[in-house]
């Protein structure tokens, strides 16, 4: 069997700025899924990092040019501390192994990432949009009600925890569906604007700390991250939703 490296702190913040090939990263997760507090520090990490793309994403939401200027050096706070973890790493190699073999590892890990960036949305968010879709047929041919919504027995039935939902969403629906990864429960919300939304949750399988990450899929857009063992999406086909900071939000009261 092949000896794995060990995972040090470069590894993490190449972790969090999406930095590793699949194998490592894979590496990374197992590692993450026997420390617990350094998974929690990971994922802290990786919605800080989700809270600065969105700010500087939509600087339209914010009033003072001060707020947007303290987010850029924030950013590029974080970008400078990374590089500097990374020399460290670096020189500690530089001592024990030729020039040659150091320039060749240290500068891939800075290679372009277009092939990470084409990487499609995981299966789950195929189930995410057809449960979508079907929650919306069914809601065609039934008076709309509010649902019982009781998280602590979903949690138990199916060991999915929910999120926090934002007290002004009315839940309209709340279903189990059979998936290739086990149960998965799907939510249909209506915001006080009468938007209308569904949160999808499902145990894939593997775990891993992934922040917000968005697709256009089959007329619907879908915003997904994971923490843990828990995946979720939250699918929409009303563009108009600021969909990211949404599922933002709801990351955020996971942990």
């Amino acid at each position: 069997m092949k000896p794995t490296d060990p995972i040090i702190a470069a590894d993490l913040d190449a972790y969090v700025d999406g930095q590793l090939d699949v194998a490592r990263r894979i590496e990374v997760e197992s590692y993450l899924s026997e420390h617990p507090e350094i998974a929690a520090k990971v994922m802290a990490d990786l919605s800080m990092r989700g809270e600065l793309r969105l700010a500087l994403a939509n600087e339209s939401a914010f009033g003072r040019a001060e707020t947007r200027d303290a987010a850029r050096r924030l950013e590029r706070g974080l970008a400078y501390g990374r590089i500097f973890h990374t020399v460290q790493r670096i020189a500690a190699v530089a001592v024990l192994v030729a020039a040659g073999w150091v320039a060749h590892n240290s500068f891939g890990a800075f290679t372009a990432t277009e092939v990470a960036a084409s990487v499609p949305a995981p299966a789950y968010v195929e189930d995410a949009v057809r449960a979508y879709k079907t929650t919306l047929v069914r809601q065609s041919t039934q008076a709309p009600v509010e649902a019982q919504y009781k998280p602590d027995e979903i949690r138990a039935a199916t060991g999915i925890v929910m999120p926090q939902l934002p007290q002004d969403w009315t839940i309209s629906d709340v279903q189990i569906f059979p998936s290739a990864f086990g149960p998965s429960v799907e939510m249909a919300i209506t915001t006080t604007d009468r938007k209308q939304l569904s949160l999808f949750a499902v145990r894939p399988g593997v775990f891993s700390v992934q922040s917000v990450n968005h697709v256009a899929l089959d007329d619907a857009e879908t915003a997904y991250w994971q923490i843990g063992e828990v995946a979720y999406a939250l699918v929409t086909a009303d563009r108009s939703i600021t969909l990211d900071q949404a599922a933002d939000r709801l990351a955020r009261t996971l942990y």
